[in-house]
């Protein structure tokens, strides 16, 4: 019962980090521009939406490598 908890924990965190991946820009656009923050943020630097979603995706990558590594061992 908790490996299956486990794997369907670990689908959706594989699903919201390939989404927060995608969400992020890359030379240009991006999050900030499609709410319209990159003309007010881009010459200082990160915008909040920018940071937060580093910081959700470092969250995200962490608890994804956290469950790879339950699963690899209850899986041995």
């Amino acid at each position: 019962m908790l490996t299956i908890a486990l794997v369907v924990l670990h689908v959706i965190v594989s699903l919201l980090l390939i989404l927060f991946i995608l969400l992020k820009s890359g030379r240009g656009g991006g999050l900030s521009d499609m709410f319209g923050g990159g003309a007010v943020g881009s010459a200082g630097g990160s915008t909040m939406a920018e940071k937060n979603l580093d910081r959700l995706t470092v969250i995200t990558a962490v608890v994804f490598a956290m469950t790879t590594m339950v699963l690899a061992l209850r899986l041995v």
